[in-house]
């Protein structure tokens, strides 16, 4: 068994495209209250990590500043990202919006801002790519970007001709696109077609909104490793070279979740990546699922 103390992904990085250096492992944030988010960031932080993400969708940004102000680190130690909310599709809205994150987060620079989908959430899936209004967006990230209040720009849940519209006039290219991945749904043409534009794929919802803890093949590998369910998700996605984004306000799961200092057999990663497609995302079913290609 997997012990606490076998966090060694805490201290390991990878590196941007910029020459950024980003930890291997993040908290992510999503469904923590605002009120609660402060105190999570300090036990994340107490346990060891360094990488807090959140985004203004969220509604948290005023708690995950105050814990970043909380958590007993100079600043510059920890890597904050956050994310441009998905109906911005304009270049002013959306540099009054960075600023907005930036007082909201209480910080003088964000590590890292993403716009958090290539279309509004209530249009998600349709016709509209929304390819100038986005290219706007991320006019706005760049000018942000090279005045020094971002350290570097992203995409999520960015599909191929949405990150080849960007990529098409961009003056910075992005450097990491955040997307649905985990065991039973990795999009490896998107991972492959990221690395060869040397995009750095982050992997959020990475135990897939906990339906993997009821999938016994999961169970079964877990068992042989002497480790749990989520800590074979998160190593997975590790091995695959991405950044996973497991979220949790619970300080027992935040330790549990980095101590992946194990390695996944060649045979047994095969297994996991062919593990039948999730169907029951429940409250999450609004979000992209890529099916196995």
């Amino acid at each position: 068994m997997k012990t606490e103390n076998n966090t060694m992904i805490l201290n390991e990085t990878y590196t941007l495209s910029n020459g950024v250096e980003i930890p291997k492992l993040g908290l992510g944030t999503w469904f923590i209250s605002n009120e609660n988010a402060g105190k999570a960031v300090v036990e994340a932080v107490q346990a060891g990590y360094r990488h807090i993400d959140t985004a203004q969708a969220y509604q948290n940004e005023p708690g995950v500043g105050e814990g970043i102000r909380n958590a007993g680190i100079a600043r510059e130690e920890l890597f904050i990202t956050t994310k441009l909310a998905a109906e911005i599709k304009s270049y002013q809205e959306a540099i009054a919006s960075i600023d907005g994150s930036l007082q909201a987060l209480g910080l003088d620079y964000i590590d890292l801002m993403i716009i958090h989908s290539p279309q509004p959430w209530a249009e998600y899936g349709q016709a509209d790519r929304y390819f100038e209004g986005n290219k706007e967006a991320w006019r706005a990230l760049e000018d942000a970007y090279k005045a020094g209040k971002l350290r570097a720009i992203g995409l999520s849940n960015f599909e191929e001709p949405d990150i080849s519209n960007i990529l098409a006039s961009a003056h910075v290219k992005p450097m990491v696109n955040q997307i649905l991945a985990h065991i039973s749904n990795t999009p490896h043409e998107m991972i492959k077609f990221c690395k060869e534009n040397q995009i750095l794929v982050e992997a959020y919802s990475p135990i897939g909104h906990g339906e993997l803890l009821k999938n016994q093949q999961v169970n079964e590998i877990a068992q042989k490793y002497g480790v749990s369910i989520p800590q074979v998700a998160i190593r997975y996605a590790l091995e695959l070279g991405m950044l996973p984004l497991p979220k949790t306000a619970n300080p027992a799961h935040m330790k549990s979740n980095a101590a992946v200092d194990f390695e996944i057999s060649t045979q047994d990663m095969k297994l996991l990546m062919n593990i039948e497609t999730i169907k029951d995302y429940g409250q999450a079913s609004h979000f992209p699922v890529y099916t196995k290609r």
